[in-house]
C-alpha cells in the first residue's frame, strides 16, 4: 500500500510542477494530494515536501493551520472570475454555463470562507 501513496504522490508533485507552467492545469490541488498520499506512504517525504522552499510554504500554512494566504486567495477569485468571463465570452450553451457558475462559485466560496493566513 506504501509503494501505491508514494506513487500517487510523485505522480501528483509532477503534475502540480507542471501547473506552474500549464495555465490549464491546476497546482494546489495536485500539491495538496501529494501531500496527503506522501504522508501516507513515507514521513520523509511528507517532511520534504513541507520544507520545500517554493512549494513549502503554502503547504504548511494548510497543513497547520488549513488557512490561505490573502494574497492566494485575491488571485485565486480574480482568476476563478477571469475563467468565467472567457466562458461567457463563447458561445458557450446556458446549460454548461450554468454548470460551470455553479463550480466556479462553489470553487471561489470554499476559498473564500478558509482562514486567512496570519503569516505569508
Amino acid at each position: 500500500m506504501r509503494l501505491l501513496y508514494m506513487a500517487l504522490a510523485y505522480f501528483c508533485v509532477g503534475l502540480g510542477v507542471l501547473g506552474i507552467f500549464l495555465p490549464v492545469l491546476p497546482t494546489t490541488p495536485f500539491l495538496l494530494l501529494a501531500l496527503w498520499a506522501g504522508s501516507k506512504g513515507s514521513r520523509r517525504f511528507k517532511w520534504w515536501l513541507l520544507r520545500h522552499p517554493r512549494l513549502g510554504p503554502g503547504l504548511r500554512l494548510w497543513y497547520r493551520e488549513g488557512s490561505i494566504p490573502l494574497m492566494g486567495k485575491c488571485l485565486a477569485v480574480v482568476f476563478i472570475s477571469a475563467s468565467w468571463v472567457m466562458i461567457y465570452l463563447r458561445d458557450t450553451s446556458t446549460t454548461l454555463l450554468l454548470v460551470l457558475s455553479i463550480i466556479l462559485l462553489g470553487s471561489a466560496t470554499f476559498i473564500l470562507t478558509r482562514p486567512t493566513a496570519r503569516r505569508a
